[in-house]
Parts: structure tokens; sequence; C-alpha cells
């Protein structure tokens, strides 16, 4: 029989303590029930015990006791002597079922939010003016020089695709058209490489901790999932352990490696140069397919100008010739210069994987972090034939991209230097203001100022961060627990805290968290 850990279920659990009538245990009871009878926990799933439920959840075990015991009276689950609970389905197809990852953006939330609560769920951030100037700027000639074709482009559209390719020979990385798709954002460039690349049962590197939404997609696919590194100057050098991987392959052949070097989503650091070339070295020594995800790499923050110190969290057409090689090598390099800080708003950052063969790697990137998640423009850059396979699927699941927001983007590659600017000022400064708040606030609580990204990582010691959570809820405040961008539900003491919207949410939630910590400490 399947089990359920405890931490995923826990996340599929969103909003029950806080909302609708009745008792907690009623709740409790409803909000199984209705995973069971959407199909997002199968038929003959195993619970856990309720003991350990009621541990992650926050709660005390008679009220789980009484939850199940609903259960069961309703036939909704049955009790197997040695077995524990296994809860009955409806019938819905079995299948991989993401963790509430969006449940942020759903009107329940912003519903708990605006009723007094905070909303920490979400790192996203707010859109820039220059979104609604450039979509503004269209004219009917833009569009007009498409409509003479059926609009589908699977693809992108020709402008985009050469706009984007562009913009990487401008940071020193040859690039041609013919290497880019253009896909729905970086989560769907995400999904379709495991889609393409990944085969139930293969073995996938992902670091750990890592981004959330590609466990979802490679866990759907039904990889294995191998973590290397931590979060911490004790895990192996700048964070992700390139060694950990050669050592791994001498007893297993890994189907590929996804990585963030650079503003690395949930941590935020970014990889040193002595860290890329050791990775670089032993991606290609191993001859791996390398996915580096890019998503974050345009909020690259540095130092920044205010760098006090914070406290620290323990812990052929497929090979470019040599030439092409040396100059992306040698463009790494400059990225990594001691004068990167200085440099950092006005240059694009460079792929690690932009040193390897172009047929065995795959760059994700996106326009969506930057200027604005409602704009679903993101791209995958690797060699024709790849782009090739990721296409014909991506034909299947939505033909093409919007082209309208093709055009949008298009006229929003022309304003990088000046979003980067900004976006990065804007952080920066953010930032600060939130490791104030924390220090002054929170001063037990350990973190390593991020290098990139719009949120702080944060160890809260001795405290289950999925109780804390539940408990959180409870009160109106939303918030990700480490374990939820870990592979192998670690990060049980991590909170990510986002402050790209500014610091009010976090102000209104420190005394809720605070003593929800304190509570699940105990």
């Amino acid at each position: 029989m399947d089990r359920i850990a405890s931490t995923r279920l826990s996340r599929l659990l969103t909003g029950w303590s806080s909302e609708g009538p009745g008792p907690l245990p009623r709740r409790l009871a409803d909000a199984l029930r209705e995973l069971a009878a959407r199909g997002d926990v199968a038929g003959g799933t195993v619970l856990p015990s309720q003991r350990e439920l009621a541990l992650v959840l926050g709660v005390s075990r008679s009220t789980v006791t009484a939850a199940y015991g609903l259960l069961e009276g309703e036939g909704w689950l049955e009790s197997v002597r040695g077995s524990g609970s296994r809860l009955r389905g409806s019938g819905a197809v079995d299948g991989y079922v993401t963790e509430g990852r969006l449940v942020s953006f759903d009107a329940r939330s912003r519903t708990a939010a605006s009723a007094g609560g905070a909303d920490l769920s979400s790192g996203a951030l707010p859109g820039l003016g220059a979104v609604g100037e450039a979509v503004g700027a269209l004219t009917g000639g833009d569009v007009g020089a498409l409509l003479g074709d059926d609009g589908y482009h699977p693809y992108g559209i020709p402008a985009l695709r050469e706009g984007i390719a562009a913009y990487y020979r401008a940071a020193g990385v040859p690039t041609e058209a013919g290497q880019i798709l253009v896909t729905s954002g970086s989560q769907q460039a995400v999904w379709l490489v495991a889609q393409a690349l990944v085969e139930p049962g293969d073995t996938v590197v992902v670091e750990n901790p890592t981004y959330r939404g590609a466990l979802e997609a490679l866990r759907a696919r039904g990889a294995r999932l191998v973590p290397v590194g931590g979060d911490g100057p004790d895990s192996g050098g700048d964070g992700a352990d390139a060694a950990a991987v050669r050592r791994l392959c001498a007893r297993v052949r890994p189907r590929l490696v996804y990585l963030q070097p650079t503003a690395h989503n949930p941590t935020g650091r970014s990889l040193g140069g002595a860290a890329r070339r050791e990775w670089q070295r032993v991606l290609a020594e191993q001859e791996l397919f390398a996915v580096e995800d890019t998503a974050c790499a345009e909020l690259s923050l540095g130092a920044g100008p205010d760098a006090s110190a914070a406290p620290a969290a323990p812990d052929t057409p497929d090979t470019p010739d040599a030439t092409d090689r040396d100059d992306a090598t040698d463009a790494a390099d400059r990225d990594d210069s001691a004068d990167g800080d200085d440099r950092a708003d006005e240059a694009a950052p460079v792929p690690l994987v932009a040193a390897l063969p172009m047929g065995s790697s795959v760059t994700v990137g996106t326009l969506s972090k930057l200027f604005w998640g409602g704009l679903r423009v993101g791209w995958v850059r690797s060699s024709p034939q790849v782009v090739a396979r990721l296409a014909k699927i991506k034909t299947s699941v939505d033909l093409s991209c919007s082209v309208v927001d093709q055009l949008v983007a298009v006229r929003l590659l022309d304003r990088l230097p000046e979003a980067r600017a900004r976006r990065r000022a804007e952080l920066r400064g953010r930032r600060a203001a939130a490791e104030a708040l924390l220090r002054a606030g929170a001063p037990h609580w350990e973190w390593t100022r991020p290098a990139g990204g719009p949120a702080l990582w944060v160890r809260v010691p001795g405290t289950d961060t999925e109780a804390l959570a539940q408990l959180a809820r409870r009160h109106g405040v939303s918030v990700v627990p480490g374990s939820a961008f870990s592979p192998v539900d670690g990060f049980r003491d991590r909170l990510r805290l986002p402050y790209g919207h500014g610091t009010d949410a976090l102000a209104a939630a420190l005394p809720t968290l605070l003593e929800c910590a304190e509570r699940a400490a105990g």
C-alpha cells in the first residue's frame, strides 16, 4: 500500500483549520474527505499515524483521533490492524498531485489576508510599469504583420526567438534563434524538460533544497530524486556539492542534473567562480545532461550598499566549437570577477552550462520574475534537436504561446537594463529592511544574506516549521515551511520569508510567527 508522508499531507491540507463551521476535528475530517473526493490523495493510501499527523499539524492527538473516527464512521476510512488507517477514494484517476504551491493565488488566501491576516506564501513580485507601457505601445501594425498566418507558432514568434538569442549573445554566449523555444513561463519549461527527458524510475540529481515547482514536475514524472548539497557553509562549498555527484556516478548514472547556480530558490545563494568551475568540470567529465534554471538569475543583488552582517544559518550543431566554449567560459569568468557587484545592474547573467556542449544542456529562462508574473513568457535554450523534441510535446498541450504576450515581450527585451537596475535597487532596499526587522524582532532566528531573489531563507532553531505553518494558518498567516523545498522532507527548521512586496506583511505576521514557533517548539 502507498503511504503519504505527514509533511506532504500537511501541505495539501490548506485552510482547513481557519475555515468552515464546527469544531476542529470536524473541519479536519471534512478536509481529508475533500482530498479523497477530488482524488488529491488516491484511494487506498495509508494515512500517517494519529500521533505523527497531530505533531505536524500542531494539534492534539485527540483532534486527529476524533477526525479519523468521523471518517471511519462515514465510510471514508478503514482501519487495518498492523497497517494503519487506509483512506477510501472516490474512484478518481490515480496520479501525483501538487502540494498546494499556488494556494497564495486563490481567492480563499486573499480573503484571509484582507481580513487581517498576512500572506507570506509567495515570492512573486508586483509588476513593473514597463509592462503596461509595452502593452500600450503595441500598434495594429505589430499584430497585423502576423495576421496573415494561422497564429500558431509552436517554437515562438521569430522576433522573440531572435531577441532571446541576442540577449545571450550580448552576455558573451553564442546563441542562434533555432536554439530557443518560447514557453508559457519557466514552470512550463521545467515541466517540458521532465516530460521529454525523464522516464519513470530515472535518477535525477537535484540540489537540496530546491525550487518546489521542479520537484513537483519531476515527481509527477516518476523520477527518483537524489539530493546533493545543502544551504550552509558546511554543505560542500558554496552550497551544492559537485563532488557528491562524482561519487554518485560511480554507483549509478543520473539521467540529468537540475541546478540553480544563480539566485537560488529558495536560499537566494549564488555559486562563486570556483564552485561554478568545479560543477562544469564534473558535468563535463561525467558527460551528464545538465538543466540550469535561471528563472531568478535576473534578480541577483550582490552584497549591495548595505552589507551589514546577518546571522549565518548552519549547515556538431549539438556541440559548439572550442572557440564558442572558450567565449562562454570567459564570459562566466567575467561574471564571477571581483567587480561583479559593480556590474550587477547592467550585466546579464551568464549560465553555468554555457561552457558545456549544447546537446547535453538546457537553460531555462523567463521574463515573468523580473517584469511581472502575469506575463507568461519563458524559454528554453538548448540544441535544435532538444528544442524540437520539447516543442513536439508543447504543441500537444497548448499549440503555442499567446502571440500578443510575445509581442509585448519583444518590446520588454529592449528595456531589460532599465528593469534590471530598478528591480535590483528596490529589492536591495527591501532585503535590508526585512533583515533589520528580524534582527530587532527575532534576534535568535538565523539566516545568511541572500545574493539574489525576493526572500530570506530563515532557520528557526528548535522549531518544527511544518507545525508552525499549520498553527500560523489558524491565525490568518500563510507561510511556507522549509520541507516544501526538499526532495527528502528536510529543513524542518526553515521558513521562506518573502520581502519582495516590502515588509508590511512580514511585520504584521512576525508576532504570530514567534508565538507559533514557541508553541511548535514545545
